[in-house]
């Protein structure tokens, strides 16, 4: 039997399933993510007593010679290998955030290599290590039979000159490159007064159409933010 498929046009029905999500502090992007399906919440910030979805603590640990222990690179490969496992009900998992998640990779590599920076590895290795350990783990994630969600906090750049507020990710942007470049959604959540929050989708990859997303639930969620599914 051959591996080739069909040699016949296919019909497309596109559905988000990798979602960049980012906002400012207590803006609701955390919360947003805690209502997907069957969320596993790979925490950095130490929040995640605060929330409802089951959690991992993501970090380095040291020995009391400083050397590492508990390297959060192994700790984010073991969970990859566990999700895909067919044993587990998890349907989505939440990097919540992605920002710290490349500083402990970064933290990791370096401490392996007994130096201060990646930088003091010869010859751009430290950088290739780098790149080379996020890009696994984010394609790994993708692979998954599971909705992905990145969290990240939010950076202002003020316009000297007009006062003009710049609201972007504080995820480097090399970093993001990478992160984004597997994403379907970017949604940016903002909150104004006390009790008022927003989500908009800033960047899609497609144009998605309502009756075309299956989960009830992902539709509803989508449906709440703003720039999702243009009127046709």
């Amino acid at each position: 039997m051959s591996i080739l498929p069909e040699d016949k046009p296919q019909t497309p029905t596109p559905q988000p399933h990798n979602f960049f999500i980012y906002g400012a502090t207590m803006s609701g992007k955390s919360y947003f993510a805690s209502f997907f399906p069957h969320p596993l919440s790979l925490n950095t910030d130490g929040n995640s007593e605060q929330g409802t979805a089951p959690s991992i603590q993501i970090r380095n640990i040291r020995d009391e010679n400083g050397k590492l222990k508990q390297s959060a690179i192994q700790q984010l490969d073991d969970v990859i290998t566990a999700l895909q496992s067919t044993d587990n009900t998890f349907q989505t998992v939440v990097v919540d955030v992605i920002d710290d998640i490349c500083v402990m990779i970064e933290q990791a590599i370096c401490l392996d290599n007994n130096v201060q920076a990646l930088s003091d590895i010869p010859y751009g290795k430290g950088y290739a290590m780098f790149n080379t350990v996020l890009q696994q783990f984010v394609m790994d994630l993708k692979a998954l039979p599971m909705n992905v969600i990145y969290v990240s906090r939010e950076l202002q750049n003020v316009d000297p000159q007009t006062g003009t507020i710049d609201r972007v990710p504080s995820l480097k942007t090399k970093y993001y490159n990478i992160v984004n470049g597997n994403c379907d959604l970017v949604i940016h959540t903002q909150k104004y007064g006390k009790d008022t929050y927003m989500r908009t989708v800033e960047d899609k990859r497609t144009q998605y159409k309502e009756e075309n997303i299956k989960d009830s639930r992902i539709k509803q969620l989508l449906k709440s933010c703003s720039g999702m599914f243009t009127e046709e």
